[in-house]
Parts: structure tokens; sequence; C-alpha cells
């Protein structure tokens, strides 16, 4: 089966301000963007239980318009994206060479800036058993409830029950990377990824907002990539949906890709999507402005650090 039966948010953000969800149950594509053909309308017929579908990296060969009747239906794409990713088969000196000489000066830069913030000695932890991720599970959660990604998005790592036994299941398949950046025995960023097919996921990251100025995200995507590389069994790393600088920075290739949804062609559905998309024009508006007097990284940063 390619598709499953979910309940899924719409989620109605002003910026990095969630003010509220609508609830759906929808069909979402499972398959890796990479198998996925080009967009060809919507299917015939929705699963059993579902009222619609859910694309969430659906590549695309040009833009599309935000929203477009097809047929009974309502396609909304809220989202369209460079999907960044990091092809790992050609080996880590061919990746490293992608970086330019001031790029990787930085990336010293940085590491050594952050090793120095502690003493001269790093101390991070690369986890993949089932106890090795009970431990990380727990620092990280430490940590998770003090990141904008929890804070704001809603998006921190889960503390449910569901989640601790799919993540031990997980590490008993070999099937999930963690790891883990400390400073004088705390946690001060995360990164979270299952592996798929040989494809590990961004899934879960956050960082400590106090020590954004020792890049400590920067650091341990580093330290994670390099000890993967080292490994030699992973086809790619997927950032998976979104944009961002740090993507973009670490990544070797991208493909073009939207989120796309298909809604019955109701008056709530409607409604839903107006919302949802004036939101959305809202705060890009507001980003631009912000953007041209010199205070969005200033307001960026108040936001997440709470």
């Amino acid at each position: 089966m390619n598709w499953r039966v979910q309940n899924v948010e719409l989620k109605y953000r002003l910026g990095e301000l969630t003010l509220g969800r609508a609830r759906l149950r929808l069909a979402v594509e499972r398959r890796h963007f990479a198998e996925l053909a080009p967009l060809d309308g919507a299917p015939a017929q929705p699963p059993a239980g579902a009222e619609g579908w859910l694309i969430p990296s659906q590549p695309i060969a040009a833009s599309l318009p935000a929203l477009a009747r097809t047929g009974r239906w309502l396609r909304y794409v809220p989202q369209q994206y460079r999907r960044h990713y990091i092809d790992m088969g050609a080996g880590f000196d061919a990746y490293l060479a992608k970086f330019s000489s001031k790029s990787r000066s930085t990336l010293k830069r940085k590491v050594q800036k952050f090793e120095q913030a502690c003493g001269g000695a790093l101390d991070w932890r690369a986890c993949r058993t089932p106890e090795e991720l009970e431990a990380f599970h727990r620092l990280a959660r430490e940590l998770s409830a003090r990141t904008y990604q929890e804070r704001l998005l809603a998006a921190g790592l889960p503390d449910t029950p569901e989640f601790r036994a799919g993540m031990r299941e997980a590490a008993a398949r070999d099937a999930v990377r963690a790891f883990l950046l400390l400073r004088e025995g705390r946690p001060v960023a995360y990164l979270y990824c299952p592996v798929v097919d040989g494809v590990l996921l961004y899934e879960y990251l956050g960082y400590d907002p106090e020590l954004a100025a020792l890049s400590p995200g920067t650091v341990l995507q580093w330290l994670a990539l390099r000890s993967l590389f080292a490994e030699g069994r992973f086809r790619m790393f997927d950032f998976t949906e979104g944009e961002g600088a740090h993507k973009a920075f670490f990544a070797s290739d991208h493909r073009w890709c939207a989120t796309v949804y298909y809604l019955p062609a109701t008056p709530v559905n409607l409604a839903r999507i107006g919302l949802h998309r004036g939101l959305d024009r809202l705060g890009d508006g507001a980003g631009a402005l912000l953007e041209r007097f010199g205070l969005k990284a200033r307001v960026k940063r108040w936001l997440r650090r709470g």
C-alpha cells in the first residue's frame, strides 16, 4: 500500500507562531519523494475512512498555483520548496569537495570555537542500540522542552509511549541513528534520524537557544555526518520538507517539491484553505517588512528565546 489513512493537522501559523489547527482524516502518501512520478491529477477515489489526500513531498517540474479545482477536488499547494539531500554513495571525500575552501574553514572554526568553550574537548554521542536510544531520549527531551521547535512549532522530540516504543523497535532493527552534543554534561543539541531503505531522514532536531552563538546545531550536524559516512551503509541523507539555510549549506543536491492536498470542494474546506493561505501571506508580508527595516533576524531570535 502506498497510502496510509491517518489524522493530519493543517496548522494555522503566523510566522513561527502556531495559532490553531484543523484536523483532517486523509490518505497520506508513504513513498519517498525519489520514488514518486510527476504530478498527474488526484487519485480517483480515496481509501475507506479518508476524506482526501496529502502528498507531503511531490516532485514538480514547474511552479503550481496555490489553489486549483481538479474535478470535484480542491488542490491546495501551501508549500513549494527545494528538498535538500546529500548523496552519500560517493563517499566522504567527494562530499567534502563540494564545499568551498571558505565554507570548510568556517566549519572548522565553528567546531574549534565550540571545543574551546567546552574546555578543549568535545563531548558528543552517536546512538543506535535500544539502550543508547533510551539514554538519548532522556537527555534530548530535557533539551527539547527548551527549544523553539517545541515551544513555537510543536515539533519537539515526542515524549509519548508510542514514540518511545517505536524508537526501541527501530533501534532493535538497526533502523535509527541519533546524536547528542553536550557541554559540561548538559545536552545542548540533538538530532534524531530514522533509516528507511538506506535513507536517513532528518526528523527531529533542536539546540539550546542560549548557546546559539556557539552554533551547537551546526557542530553536531558535522560530527553526525562524519560518523554516518564512516559507516558506509547509507545512500542518502534526506533533509525532508522545507527550505532552510542549514539544509542548503550541508546538502549536496536538491529537487523541487511541493506539499499537495486534495480536499473535497466544499465551502468548509474552501474556508479552511482561505484562512491558511491568508495567514501565510500575512506572515510573508510581515517578514518582508521586518527584513526591510533590518529587524527580521532580531525578532526571530527573540521569538526563539521565548
